[in-house]
C-alpha cells in the first residue's frame, strides 16, 4: 500500500478537516476509499451515519471527487445531481432516527 492510498479525505481538493470528522464517522478513512466509493455511496454512508443531507455538501464532495472547483456545478449537471442528491436522502436518510439510534448503529448495538 502506497503512502498515497492512506492520504486523508482532506488532502482532496475542496475538503477540509469536517469532511474528514464526517468521513471517519461512515467508515470512510482515506482518500482513497472515498474515491473508490465514488460520491454517491460515499454521501449515502455520511447520510447513514448520521450527517445531515445538504445538497451544496453533495454536490462539493462530487466536484472534489472530479478534481473540479467546488462552484464549478451548473445547469442541467446541477440539475441531474440534485435528482440524484434527492434519490440518495430518500434512500439513505431517516428523519425520525435520533442521534442516539445513530450512535447505537454505529458502535453495533441496533441493526
Amino acid at each position: 500500500m502506497s503512502q498515497d492510498d492512506q492520504a486523508p479525505v482532506s488532502s482532496i481538493r475542496n475538503l477540509g478537516p469536517a469532511m474528514d470528522e464526517a468521513c471517519a464517522r461512515a467508515g470512510i478513512n482515506t482518500a482513497q476509499q472515498l474515491r473508490d466509493l465514488g460520491a454517491d455511496a460515499a454521501y449515502g454512508l455520511l447520510l447513514k451515519s448520521g450527517s445531515k443531507p445538504h445538497f451544496i455538501g453533495y454536490y462539493v464532495l462530487e466536484m472534489a471527487l472530479q478534481g473540479r472547483p467546488w462552484n464549478d456545478c451548473k445547469g442541467d449537471e446541477k440539475t441531474a445531481l440534485r435528482k440524484r442528491f434527492d434519490a440518495i436522502k430518500a434512500q439513505a436518510f431517516d428523519p425520525h432516527k435520533s442521534e442516539f439510534e445513530t450512535l447505537m448503529n454505529q458502535i453495533g448495538l441496533r441493526e
